[in-house]
C-alpha cells in the first residue's frame, strides 16, 4: 500500500470521520435492444405504453428506436437501484408482446444498417436536436456501431464526506473547487487501471459476422458454428477498436489535471472543424444531416471509459455545467452488459465499484499528461483483445510489468479500502465482494468474457442462439416477479405524463430550428475563478 493510501485510510477510520463515507450515491442507465423472437432487430417504433422518449424520467431510447435506455434515480442503497432497474425492465417487457430484450453488448444479427431506425423525439426543438444528432453519428460512423449496448454507472460521495476528506488532507475548505479537483484525480487513476474493469467485467469476447459484413478488420477472429467471431483471449470487443472509436478524436488533447484543463480540451473539440466531416450537411439550405461539422457535434460524442459530469438545465451545453458549478458526480461507461444478470449489471459490480473509486480518490494522483494518456490507451486495448492471455504484459510507469502482478498489488489495496468501508457500513459485504472477484483474477476463466466464451465453445454454438436462449430466460423471469419499488399504475401514470409533458415542451417553441441551434451554441464555458 502506498505511504498516501496508508495514511488516508487510517485517518478515515478515526470516529469523529468513519461514517462520513456512508451514503454514496449511485445510478444507473441500461441500455438494450428489442429483439424479435426469432432473435432479429425488432421493427417497431418506441411504444406509446412505455411514454415519451423525449421526458420519460426512467425509460427512453438511445441511438435508435429499438435501442431502450434504463434510467434509475439517485439512490443510496445498491439494492434499492437493482429493484427499480428490474421494475423497470418488467413494465417494459409488458408492453413488448413477443418482444424481447438482448442480454449482449454486442448487437443480434443485422442483415443491414437500414434497418437501423434513428431515435425520435418529436417535433420539439429539443426533440429535433437529440434525432439530428444521432443522423451524424449516422453519417460519420455508420448505424452499426450504434447498436452496442452498455451500462454507465453514475457515482458520487455524499456531500458530507468533503468537509472530512479536506480536513485529512490538509485543506482549510472543502468547496466546490478543492471537490471538483478531488474527482478528477479520482479520474486520472482510474483511467490508469479501468483496464482492470475491462478485465473484470468486460463480457463480449465473440460477435455476430453481421457485426462487421462488408469491413476489413485487423483482428485474427476465430470462427465458431455458423456465424460468430471471436478472439480466444478478448475480454471486450464492445471497447476495442470495432465499437466506440472516433479516428479523428486521436487529435484531440482532453486531460484531466484541472477542471479548466478538461473543459478546454472539450469546449476546443466541439469548436474545431473537420476536414473529415466538411462534406455532410449541416444547414437548413443544403438539408441538415448533423448539427456541425466540428470533430465533436457535442461533447457527448466524446468517447472515454469515464466522464466528470455535473447534472445540466435545460438546453445547458455539459461543458457550460461543469465550468458554473464544477463536478457533481463521474460516470463509468467502461461496462460491458452483464449476460449473467437479467437486468444487465449485478450488486457485487456495483460493490466493486464503490471500493475501486474510493481507491482511485484515496491513492496519490499526479498529473496524467496527453503523453502518459496514450499509454493507458494502449493498456486497456491490451487487455481489451488479450486480456486473459497468460504472462500479459503492461506499461506501467514507462516499464512492462505483468498484468496479473499489477492487478495483485492493485487486490491487495482494495482489501484495505473495502475493510475501511465495511467498518463504516457494517457488515462484510465489500470485502466478500473484493474476495469473490480476485478468484478471477487467479482464474481468468472465472471472468464474465471467460464464462461466456466457454460456454460457447464447450457446446459449438453460436452466440446468437446463446443469448436468444437468455433473452427468453430473462424475460420469463422478469415477467413473473413482482414490483418490489414502483407498481404498475405509478408506471402507466408516469408514461401518460411523459406524453403530456412533451407537448407542452413542443408548445412552448417560440424560436426556429436555427436559431434554437444557434443559441444552443452560443455560449462558452466560464471558470470558476471566484471558487479559487
Amino acid at each position: 500500500m502506498n505511504s498516501l493510501l496508508k495514511q488516508r485510510l487510517a485517518a478515515l477510520y478515526a470516529a469523529e470521520h468513519l461514517q462520513s463515507i456512508v451514503g454514496i450515491r449511485r445510478g444507473l442507465e441500461r441500455e438494450c435492444l428489442r429483439i424479435q423472437p426469432n432473435g432479429t432487430l425488432a421493427a417497431t417504433s418506441h411504444q406509446a405504453a412505455l411514454g415519451s422518449a423525449l421526458t420519460h424520467p426512467l425509460i427512453t431510447t438511445d441511438f435508435s428506436e429499438t435501442l431502450l435506455e434504463f434510467i434509475t434515480p439517485v439512490s443510496t442503497d445498491i439494492e434499492t437501484t437493482l429493484a427499480q432497474l428490474a421494475d423497470v425492465h418488467t413494465f417494459t417487457l409488458k408492453q413488448l408482446a413477443d418482444e424481447r430484450l438482448w442480454p449482449l453488448s454486442m448487437p443480434c444479427y443485422i442483415a443491414h444498417e437500414d434497418e437501423i431506425q434513428l431515435a425520435q423525439y418529436g417535433s420539439s426543438n429539443v426533440g429535433r436536436m437529440k434525432t439530428l444528432y444521432r443522423q451524424g453519428l449516422k453519417r460519420r460512423y455508420g448505424s452499426m456501431m450504434q447498436a452496442i449496448s452498455g451500462v454507465h454507472f453514475n457515482f458520487s460521495f455524499p456531500a458530507g464526506f468533503w468537509p472530512h476528506f479536506a480536513t485529512i488532507s490538509g485543506r482549510t475548505a472543502a468547496n466546490q473547487a478543492f471537490i471538483s479537483e478531488q474527482y478528477l484525480a479520482l479520474v486520472r487513476n482510474y483511467k490508469r487501471m479501468a483496464w482492470l474493469i475491462v478485465y473484470l467485467f468486460g463480457a463480449s469476447p465473440a460477435l455476430c459476422s453481421s457485426f462487421i459484413k462488408g469491413r476489413q478488420s485487423k483482428y485474427p477472429f476465430q470462427q465458431l458454428g455458423k456465424g460468430t467471431l471471436y478472439l480466444p483471449y478478448a475480454t471486450s470487443l464492445r471497447m476495442s477498436d470495432l465499437g466506440y472509436t472516433n479516428s479523428a478524436q486521436s487529435r484531440l488533447k482532453v486531460t484531466y489535471n484541472s477542471l479548466d484543463e478538461y473543459i478546454a480540451g472539450l469546449h476546443q473539440a466541439i469548436t474545431l472543424p473537420s476536414e473529415e466531416y466538411a462534406s455532410i450537411p449541416c444547414d437548413a439550405k443544403q438539408g441538415y444531416q448533423q448539427l456541425n461539422s466540428n470533430i465533436l457535434q457535442i461533447e457527448n460524442e466524446f468517447y472515454s471509459t469515464i466522464r466528470p459530469k455535473r447534472t445540466t438545465e435545460s438546453g445547458e451545453r455539459p461543458t457550460c455545467a461543469l465550468a458554473a458549478r464544477g463536478v457533481e458526480y463521474i460516470e463509468i461507461r467502461a461496462l460491458d452488459v452483464n449476460p449473467f444478470s437479467p437486468v444487465g449489471v449485478s450488486a457485487g459490480q456495483m460493490r466493486f465499484l464503490d471500493v475501486f473509486l474510493c481507491y482511485c480518490l484515496l491513492q496519490d494522483s499526479p498529473d496524467l499528461s496527453h503523453e502518459e494518456q496514450l499509454v493507458t490507451e494502449q493498456n486497456l486495448k491490451k487487455v481489451v483483445t488479450d486480456g486473459r492471455r497468460q504472462n500479459l504484459e503492461l506499461l506501467q510507469q514507462g516499464q512492462p510489468r505483468l498484468m496479473l502482478d499489477w492487478a495483485e498489488e492493485i487486490f491487495a489495496d482494495l482489501a484495505d479500502v473495502a475493510a475501511w468501508l465495511d467498518q463504516a457500513y457494517g457488515g462484510s459485504s465489500y470485502q466478500d465482494c473484493i474476495r469473490s472477484f480476485y478468484v478471477s483474477l487467479l482464474d481468468p476463466s472465472n471472468t464474465y468474457s471467460g464464462r461466456l466464451l466457454d460456454e460457447l465453445l464447450s457446446k459449438q454454438q453460436d452466440n446468437g442462439p446463446f443469448a436468444l436462449n437468455l433473452a427468453e430466460q430473462y424475460r420469463q423471469q422478469l415477467l413473473a416477479r413482482s414490483y418490489e419499488y414502483y407498481d404498475e399504475q405509478s408506471l402507466q401514470t408516469m408514461a401518460k405524463e411523459s406524453h403530456q409533458q412533451q407537448a407542452a415542451v413542443e408548445a412552448a417553441d417560440t424560436l426556429s430550428f436555427e436559431q434554437y441551434l444557434d443559441d444552443y451554441f452560443a455560449p462558452k464555458p466560464c471558470s470558476l475563478e471566484s471558487e479559487r
